[in-house]
């Protein structure tokens, strides 16, 4: 007896003969830039007097590779003391106008007008709206009233790579559409000078804010970028390593000091698995593009992937000039990879909390 799919499986009978393109991308800051010996002197102002080990981390803004960061809101503010209800308010506004930003330059990137948008995914897990970003912008974009939308909160760093692959996934059903991936985080919102943790001091060393944004179009033929299926892989009982804490006052950031050594132990046992679940082997990959969640991080990957020492360059200079943007920040390098005319095959990856590693193959063509 002949067998008919099911409404419910013909997206994914499609997706298989559906070839997805990153059609444009596009990078958007804040207004207010920071350099890091600027927020050196302010993070000792505020806390030297009150965490008596703050001269024992001061090592760490030098040694960050971080030369400036930007931020939503000038260095000042930082100083009083905030709540949730004027954090979530500027992360209202800043938030939607790093959305417009990021996803206008990737429209124009495109040569796509934002009324053709049939889905848009946007990732965010520095603040709350509702209605999400997306909606708070759409007039100002000019996008149809039926755009289909996807908000995606929780992802942390892990959230740029994770979006593009959902996005992926959503052009791949439906052949012919074009889909929009906005990540957009507000990291210095989250700074707290009322906890005395060291966790909080690393993220004022690392953090900065912006907005990445990728238009996606799928159809019959390959485009000068394609994208394979993205891939995930979650380590048990590692809740703790990265994450926020939820308290009155606002989130406060969980970032271990295991991640660097956990990071050069199991990240090249997790790439592989996603690499041979695409497919692919670490050998057949001309470029990792990773996340840079810090120097010590990117040292690890190029030590655990046997990566010549260096190697990850655009990662570093991605850090030394805005920072460690969560979420974004894999398509900043991406952009960066792009720009330098490196091409092949490469495997877009970050990692975030869950702990997760997240891994998204694709071919630049040249």
């Amino acid at each position: 007896m002949l067998h008919v799919p099911t409404p419910a499986l013909q997206p994914a009978y499609h997706a298989a003969k559906t070839h997805v393109s990153l059609a444009g991308l596009g990078i958007a800051l804040p207004p207010y830039q920071m350099r890091q010996d600027d927020v050196l002197a302010a993070a000792r102002d505020l806390f030297a007097e009150k965490y008596p080990s703050f001269e024992r981390l001061v090592p760490a803004f030098e040694n960050a590779g971080v030369d400036t960061r930007y931020s939503v809101l000038p260095i000042e503010w930082f100083s009083e003391q905030h709540g949730w209800a004027d954090r979530g308010a500027v992360y209202l506004k800043a938030a939607t106008a790093l959305f417009q930003d990021a996803a206008t330059a990737a429209l124009s990137d495109a040569g796509i007008e934002a009324d053709a948008v049939d889905i848009i995914v946007t990732v965010s897990s520095t603040g709350i709206a509702t209605p999400t970003l997306e909606a708070q912008a759409h007039k100002a974009m000019g996008f149809r009233a039926d755009v289909q939308r996807v908000p995606v909160f929780g992802l942390g760093c892990a959230g740029g790579v994770t979006g593009l692959a959902i996005a992926r996934r959503l052009a791949a059903a439906q052949p012919g559409a074009t889909v929009l991936m906005v990540a957009v985080e507000a990291c210095s919102l989250a700074f707290r000078n009322d906890r005395l943790q060291k966790a909080d001091v690393i993220a004022t060393v690392l953090f900065g804010d912006g907005a990445a944004a990728a238009v996606l179009t799928s159809g019959a033929g390959e485009g000068a970028v394609t994208l394979a299926n993205g891939h995930e892989h979650l380590w048990p009982d590692t809740l703790p390593i990265m994450g926020w804490d939820v308290d009155e006052t606002g989130l406060g950031v969980v970032f271990d000091r295991s991640i660097p050594a956990f990071v050069q132990e199991s990240f090249r046992t997790a790439v592989t698995t996603m690499l041979g679940a695409a497919g692919l082997r670490p050998d057949q990959i001309d470029r990792f593009v990773c996340h840079p969640g810090g120097t010590k991080v990117v040292e690890a990957i190029e030590a655990t992937m046997s990566l010549p020492s260096g190697s990850l360059d655009c990662e570093r200079a991605t850090l030394r000039a805005a920072g460690n943007m969560s979420a974004p920040t894999a398509l900043f390098v991406l952009k960066r990879v792009m720009d330098a005319g490196h091409s092949g095959t490469m495997a877009l990856c970050a990692l975030g909390p869950g702990f997760t590693a997240s891994l998204l193959p694709l071919t630049v063509h040249r």
